[in-house]
């Protein structure tokens, strides 16, 4: 297995700090969900995580929101906040703080609406930030394709370097890979919201072909010495 440590910062960069409260967010909500009593703890992601079927009926349509910062477990959680503190802060310092967060929650929008769309009759509530950190990740894949990722290999515990072009664009692979093989399956997608990351990548793809210019290009002419 192998997971994103560290990436090549931008370089005068003001603190990301929409990315920082993401991150508390999710940590404080996840402290929350799990200080719950049994029967309160199930019956919280039904009332706040994105549930296909009751999307398509015009129910709890807020939870498309509300999903995105609850998680299932530890491991879920950590999971997540890895990539987004890895990838995010590059993409808020060009961006700006406040279009980083509007940003990142239409991501989180797309994503939702892809996994209701590619599982329309599904019951089970979908949760998690990983749809909207795809769409971080989509946007990373197009402002920074040459940004050196740090990657840490855990069975020879030790890490190099890729270039972002190289982990994002393998890592999208195999979420495509295992997305469409949801469609066939009987077993559906195993509790992983693949077309969520999907989606949201591709969000966040669209996003940056259509402002790379507008901010990339102009944040390294306003840092250039």
């Amino acid at each position: 297995m192998i997971f994103p440590i560290g990436d090549q910062n931008v370089e005068g960069g003001s603190k990301p700090f929409v990315t920082y409260s993401l991150l508390l967010a999710n940590i404080l909500l996840f402290y929350y969900h799990f200080t719950l009593p049994p029967d309160a703890f199930e019956s919280f992601f039904f009332q706040y995580g994105a549930v296909p079927a009751d999307i398509l009926e015009g129910k709890n349509l807020f939870s498309l929101f509300s999903s995105i910062f609850l998680h299932g477990g530890i491991a879920h959680l950590l999971g997540n906040m890895l990539f987004l503190w890895v990838f995010a802060d590059n993409i808020e310092a060009v961006a700006g703080h406040w279009r980083f967060l509007f940003y990142y929650l239409a991501g989180g929008l797309a994503a939702g609406l892809f996994h209701v769309i590619f599982n329309p009759g599904s019951t089970i509530p979908a949760i998690g930030a990983s749809g909207a950190i795809s769409a971080v990740l989509g946007t990373y894949f197009i402002f920074f394709p040459r940004s050196q990722i740090r990657v840490l290999i855990i069975f020879f515990f030790r890490s190099v370097y890729v270039p972002a072009l190289v982990f994002l664009g393998i890592w999208i692979a195999m979420q495509l890979y295992s997305g469409v093989g949801t469609l066939n399956s009987a077993a559906g997608s195993g509790g992983v919201a693949w077309w969520a990351h999907i989606g949201g990548f591709f969000f966040g793809v669209m996003y940056g072909l259509i402002y790379k210019r507008k901010l990339v290009y102009r944040w390294m002419s306003d840092h250039t010495v």
